[in-house]
């Protein structure tokens, strides 16, 4: 895949999935900037992975939630590269719990994390993204922010809040350049999935049509589509990468 940038900010990308971006970005020639809010030895760890493989990497620490933090973030990747090319919102949260036993709090806590976090990224990547008349976002949004799921209210409102908003910054995004689209991942191979008994994981299977669990690769590898030459003409789009779960 041809990318015309040069760099990528991806947030809570010093683990899981997002650790598995910044690898997958960074081998396709990207400058990684691998944002983290807490565990530095993780963060740097990955830097030291990536370039081991003769990547490019940097580390920013920032809480994505802190909105002044985050556009300080951006303008210290501004001041050392001189642009921000590409970025992927994939930092967030879950807290599960019953509608019926989720106070307010709890609710506007994931949605502040995920949401909030998302619009504050989109709007200052815009900012930059406009001047160059170029750049590229992919939100990390969820399957169930596109069909729901008990227990999960909080949850599905932030995902699905991030993919309606990504539909109208990529409105916004056109007339300059600037693509945003969405992936909503399905059941991905994490420690989340890993720390489920053998039972539970074959009852979850059995409802993937392509009956098994996704590889965080598989996410990162259709977050560098999105990025890349490959997609420019794609925006507002939601990529489902699934095994076919929802469709």
């Amino acid at each position: 895949m041809k990318f015309s940038g040069k760099n990528v900010l991806v947030t809570g990308a010093s683990r899981s999935i997002g650790a598995e971006i910044a690898k997958v970005l960074a081998g396709y020639g990207l400058k990684v900037w691998i944002n983290y809010r807490s565990k530095p030895e993780l963060a740097d760890a990955l830097k030291s992975e990536i370039e081991s493989k003769g990547g490019k990497a940097a580390v920013i620490k920032f809480d994505v939630t802190d909105e002044e933090a985050f556009m300080q973030g951006i303008q210290a990747i501004i001041q050392s590269d001189g642009e921000l090319s590409y970025l992927v919102n994939n930092a967030g949260i879950t807290n599960d719990k019953l509608a019926l036993r989720m106070k307010t709090d709890e609710f506007m806590g994931v949605v502040d994390a995920n949401l909030k976090s998302c619009f504050i990224g989109c709007r200052e990547g815009l900012k930059i993204m406009s001047k160059q008349r170029f750049g590229a976002v992919v939100n990390i949004a969820s399957i169930i922010g596109e069909r729901g799921n008990a227990g999960q209210t909080n949850y599905a409102a932030s995902k699905g809040g991030m993919i309606a908003m990504s539909k109208s910054f990529a409105y916004e995004g056109a007339p300059r350049n600037v693509r945003f689209n969405c992936i909503t991942p399905g059941f991905i191979q994490t420690d989340m999935t890993d720390a489920l008994n053998d039972a539970t994981k074959e009852e979850y299977k059995k409802t993937i049509p392509l009956g098994r669990f996704g590889q965080s690769n598989e996410v990162a590898e259709a977050v560098a589509f999105l990025l890349s030459d490959c997609a420019s003409y794609i925006t507002g789009e939601v990529l489902k990468v699934n095994g076919g779960l929802y469709m």
